[in-house]
């Protein structure tokens, strides 16, 4: 059986990328998966027939998370109809890359209220059940470009080095309750954001990267899982890069 057999996980933007990958890789596991996404479509259909057939249960539920009262409709939906959630991820993110002299206070705010802002929002609504609890575990993907920064992403690095510093401080404030909260920084990832890269952005990006390739899904994926699971029981505040070597 799985190592999170009947675990109940909350997966932020898992109807699709990084977050159906991770929402899958729950699932493996014997974990039943509830995810929310902005809007729920075909993406959200498939990811629901693709977990139920693990054998698990599922449940879709739509949500902005720069809403905060939404997001506490959304949690209070998955605690009613799982009684409990042990684990959160919070995944869900955008980008709207610029150079700061271009870049509008709406592609600011936008970046930062839905990675950020949604980060605190999520954790918020749910760590008041993970302290009634008693245990839990919260994991933020931020990102590599949150630790190095990134030309043309002012906004997407601010938000990811804030989630690094959310993760830091609610670390602390919820270890006494044995909840562990951690991040996973991903470097380039095979997704819809990374198909947009030109053949010469790839290959120039492939250079700077020891390990000379992107990571696919599964890769980020199982490294939440591992901080999820019973091994990463004493490991909280870490910062988990998973970028082939990108940052050394």
């Amino acid at each position: 059986m799985g190592t999170l057999e009947n675990k109940i996980v909350l997966v932020t933007g898992g109807a699709r990328g990084i977050g159906r990958a991770i929402s899958l890789a729950f699932a493996s596991e014997g974990a039943h998966v509830a995810f929310s996404d902005i809007e729920l479509g075909n993406a959200a259909d498939e990811a629901l027939a693709l977990i139920r057939a693990k054998g698990v249960r599922a449940l879709a539920l739509q949500s902005d998370v720069r809403d905060f009262a939404a997001t506490q409709v959304v949690v209070d939906e998955v605690k009613k109809e799982f009684q409990r959630i042990d684990i959160l991820v919070n995944n869900a993110g955008i980008t709207r890359d610029n150079l700061l002299m271009r870049m509008t206070e709406e592609d600011w705010d936008l970046v930062l209220d839905t990675n950020l802002k949604g980060t605190f929002n999520y954790c918020r609504a749910v760590s008041k059940h993970m302290i009634s609890q008693r245990e839990g575990k919260i994991i933020n993907i931020s990102s590599v470009v949150g630790l190095i920064g990134n030309p043309g992403q002012v906004n997407y690095s601010a938000s990811k080095a804030g989630m690094i510093g959310l993760t830091k401080t609610l670390a602390k404030e919820l270890a006494s309750r044995n909840i562990q909260v951690n991040a996973v920084a991903p470097g380039f990832v095979e997704t819809s954001m990374t198909e947009k890269l030109t053949p010469q952005q790839r290959q120039a990006l492939l250079v700077m990267i020891p390990m000379k390739r992107t990571a696919q899904p599964e890769e980020i994926a199982g490294v939440v899982v591992f901080l999820a699971s019973p091994a990463a029981r004493y490991i909280t505040g870490q910062v988990l890069c998973v970028d082939g070597g990108l940052v050394i």
